[in-house]
């Protein structure tokens, strides 16, 4: 039997995992870098999409001008440094560029469609009268002058505008009886009111309205002379009371065509002041109706004589 040959040389080989090398967070910082770039690039392109021409121009004045130095824009609006300088229109409009709440285009819509400008103004001044009629009960509440006469004070909404009417009971009436002499505490009431009255956003209607009893009196002095004199009494004690004159749009008298209690003509409270804080709309058509009936009669043409010619005339 051969022995092995210890001279022979046995290789072992060994795979080694190759190692990387150690790269550190550097990447993520460059990725941030991108994100953010991306981000600014489509927020500046949705505002040159949804932003007016000023504003546009603004935002092109800011990347030009970035340093709040003087510069040479054209159409930017001007800002503290003067015409052609930054604008700080953009700090001013906030990160919204002073558009609506709503898709882009709808500003675009509202200035395009004059109904949605109209419906959007009905609805802030309503809004406006809402809270008004709010801070107004707030206040009634706190007066101690018109703390006895709260149950007499009547607020509410009408197509009109806000409304307060201020109505009788049955042992505590504004006016003296059949007549048009308000009593001393009406007169408080109505001057604690004309300070809030004259906060109203537009003018105001005052109507007088009585029961359906009639007016004893020979000389044809009625319920509606009556309800006329006891609307303006109302008018001079709220002129008194702070509220200019300026404010009033239309004293009225009623009589008793529009009762409270449609049930009994006859009720106390049918027998009240009714002011309305007017609505811009109401307003115009109040005024307008003045307006038209102040127009002179048109002059009407002078008539033209026409003269026959008689038969056989040349």
């Amino acid at each position: 039997m051969n022995e092995p040959n210890r001279d022979t040389l046995i290789v072992v080989r060994r795979s080694r995992r190759k190692k990387h090398g150690h790269h550190g967070g550097a990447w993520k910082v460059a990725y941030a870098d991108f994100v953010t770039a991306m981000m600014a690039f489509f927020l500046v392109m949705w505002l040159l999409g949804v932003g007016t021409r000023q504003q546009r121009a603004a935002i092109a004045e800011y990347f030009k001008n970035p340093s709040m130095t003087p510069g040479t824009a054209t159409m930017a609006p001007p800002g503290r440094m003067g015409p052609g300088g930054a604008s700080d229109s953009m700090i001013k409009l906030g990160g919204a560029m002073d558009i609506s709440h709503g898709p882009g285009k709808d500003r675009r819509a509202v200035r395009a469609d004059p109904a949605n400008v109209e419906k959007l103004a009905r609805e802030r001044e309503k809004q406006r009268l809402e809270s008004l009629m709010v801070q107004l009960r707030a206040a009634i509440e706190k007066s101690q002058a018109l703390e006895p006469f709260k149950d007499q004070l009547l607020l509410d909404i009408t197509p009109e505008g806000l409304r307060i009417q201020i109505v009788d009971k049955q042992n505590r009436p504004m006016f003296a009886t059949g007549s048009a002499m308000l009593e001393p505490y009406t007169v408080a009431i109505l001057h604690e009111l004309s300070g809030f009255i004259e906060q109203a956003p537009n003018k105001v209607s005052i109507s007088g309205h009585t029961d359906d009893a009639p007016y004893s009196s020979q000389s044809h002095y009625g319920n509606w002379e009556l309800s006329a004199d006891r609307a303006n009494a109302a008018r001079r004690a709220l002129l008194d009371g702070g509220l200019e004159e300026g404010k009033i749009a239309r004293v009225v008298g009623l009589a008793a065509s529009v009762p409270f209690d449609k049930t009994n003509p006859s009720n106390p409270i049918n027998r009240r002041i009714s002011i309305i804080m007017m609505t811009k709309q109401a307003q115009d058509a109040a005024l307008s109706q003045e307006e038209a009936q102040a127009v002179p009669p048109r002059t009407l043409p002078t008539p033209v004589t026409i003269t026959a010619l008689a038969s056989g005339a040349p």
